[in-house]
């Protein structure tokens, strides 16, 4: 489009050719959120939005892309590895990346392969496979060369984009590890003058601390990303560069939902961040909120073969005879010591499908309100309220696993609970159809997707009113409580025991409301409009 096209009608600027540069992507690699809002808004741009996207993430060690049927892709006919500047302090390095193409529901998807890459079992962290091959691995603990991953996924993105003469709209850059791109784009010479007419979009998934990606090695950090002194100097956050930082100025910032956005700059909670909101609002950095959204289909119990469910039923008919059966399948299941694969069971469950079924799926962390959640077992036992069963799929901090584990064995809860250490996502998909109410007791939250899922599966959410879980309607979708303590969460949980036993009705409509208000809200169609806006926004600032 020309500068004089843009400058008639902004509004009406057309978003056609959009690059995301991610970590993860769902189907491919995954870790959490991050996963699923990359792959759901990339096939919305293109099925809805009319956009060519491309995404572009690395080849990790457990992802084997012939056998996905990926293809080689060549620049020439004699060339298919191209060399990336990775200079570390008095050393001059470079690393050979080769690249990876295969077109996924309409997204093209590359696959940046290289040893540094190649080498990782997990997406951030170490696994028990690597920790047996070195014993300084451990399990959960960061790659202790995260910073450099980073930097090679951002700088081979950028020349793959040369190589290919592709000069985006727009790069999308998902979190911290690829929020450095903007710089490097803006700032070094190699690059600034191709992309001169290419807008970028920084999105903050999780801005607490540990997320950033940030190094206190500010040599190393100069040496590798190859950024002027000064830049690195006017990125720093708490002495470390920060690479949301260093995307001030140089893209559009937004994070997961509205609330979030609002915490993060107008309330004390940003201390959560190291006040990452507050230094960007004195930068003049508003940050725009958008709530992820999600699609419904993809978790629709009306087809239970997609899902690996024991039956079809539909929350939002209020059609709900199939979710007993799945109920009742998944207590069998936890009734006794089935083999679940990677996944280590502790506890069980009886087979009574009349209880009411608490459940929770995710990471095993403070953040998640983990903590919190073991308190308020322990008080709902002491306060002698009403039998019910609570399953609970995760892993995470070797310390609450262990507390956990020890809360299944406590006499009084023997047969109410089952920890099923580990992932799965057939797993999974059973538990959120099995369950009557979803826990998300999270200390913060910058969106929440396990809500949405648990919603269109008839699974009612119960939350700590916070971030992007404010889209959670108290009465209405589900139940929220206001402050993070356990006391807080059992009255949370004893309403919905309430209801559940004295108004099974009033359960069956909060059912069909959640489900309604996911399709009339937040399906990806009408979240994929406010990226659009801010795309066309990120562009704008390309102009003269």
């Amino acid at each position: 489009m020309s500068d004089i096209e843009r400058a008639d009608n902004p509004a009406q600027v057309v978003i056609d050719n959009v690059w995301m540069v991610s970590r993860e992507y769902d189907g491919l690699a995954g870790a959490g959120g991050v996963k699923d809002v990359c792959r759901q808004l990339a096939e919305a741009l293109v099925s809805h939005g009319g956009c060519h996207v491309r995404v572009v993430l690395p080849c990790y060690g457990f992802i084997d892309p012939m056998a996905l049927g990926f293809t080689a892709v060549a620049f020439n006919p004699n060339r298919t590895v191209f060399s990336v500047d990775m200079s570390y302090p008095e050393q001059e390095r470079m690393e050979e990346v080769s690249v990876w193409w295969k077109s996924l529901r309409g997204v093209d998807v590359y696959l940046l392969d290289s040893p540094r890459f190649s080498e990782k079992t997990g997406v951030y962290a170490y696994t028990a496979e690597d920790e047996e091959h070195e014993s300084w691995q451990k399990r959960g603990r960061g790659h202790y060369d995260y910073f450099a991953m980073n930097i090679l996924l951002q700088k081979a993105t950028l020349d793959l984009l040369i190589l290919l003469d592709q000069r985006p709209d727009i790069i999308h850059c998902h979190d911290g590890h690829a929020a450095t791109l903007p710089a490097m784009m803006r700032e070094l010479s190699g690059y600034r003058h191709f992309f001169c007419n290419t807008g970028c979009v920084v999105t903050i998934h999780n801005a607490g601390k540990g997320y950033h990606q940030e190094i206190k090695d500010l040599a190393f950090a100069r040496a590798v990303t190859g950024l002027p002194q000064s830049v690195l100097d006017a990125s720093l956050l708490a002495g470390s560069f920060d690479p949301f930082m260093a995307a001030a100025g140089r893209a559009e910032m937004n994070t997961v939902s509205e609330n979030y956005a609002r915490e993060l700059q107008e309330t004390s909670d940003d201390a959560r961040t190291g006040w990452l909101g507050h230094q960007l609002l004195k930068r003049g950095v508003r940050l725009a909120g958008i709530t992820n959204g999600i699609n419904p289909d993809d978790f629709n119990p009306a087809y239970p073969d997609r899902l690996g469910l024991a039956a079809a039923f539909s929350p939002g008919e209020g059609d709900l005879a199939g979710k007993m059966c799945c109920k009742e399948e998944m207590l069998v299941s936890c009734s006794g010591r089935k083999r679940w694969g990677s996944v280590e069971q502790s506890g069980h469950l009886s087979q009574s499908a009349d209880l009411p079924l608490f459940t929770f799926i995710g990471r095993l962390t403070q953040q998640k309100g983990v903590d919190v959640l073991l308190e308020t077992i322990l008080l709902l036992l002491a306060e002698g309220v009403e039998p019910f069963q609570l399953l609970i799929l995760g892993s995470g901090d070797p310390g609450l696993e262990s507390r956990l584990q020890a809360l299944t064995t406590n006499p009084d809860l023997v047969g109410r609970i089952c920890f099923l250490k580990g992932y799965d996502v057939d797993l999974a998909a059973k538990v959120y159809a099995a369950g009557d109410f979803f826990l998300i007791p999270s200390l913060y939250e910058p969106c929440g997707l396990t809500d949405y899922m648990a919603q269109l599966m008839g699974n009612l959410p119960i939350v700590h009113y916070v971030g992007g879980l404010v889209k959670v309607m108290d009465g209405i979708t589900g139940f929220v409580y206001h402050k993070q303590l356990s006391a807080e969460l059992a009255s949370a949980m004893q309403k919905a025991l309430f209801l559940y036993s004295q108004d099974p009705d009033r359960i069956i409509t909060m059912q069909k409301a959640a489900v309604k208000r996911i399709h009339d809200h937040y399906s990806w169609p009408d979240v994929m409009e406010k990226y659009l806006r801010l795309y066309r926004k990120a562009l704008e600032e390309t102009g003269p």
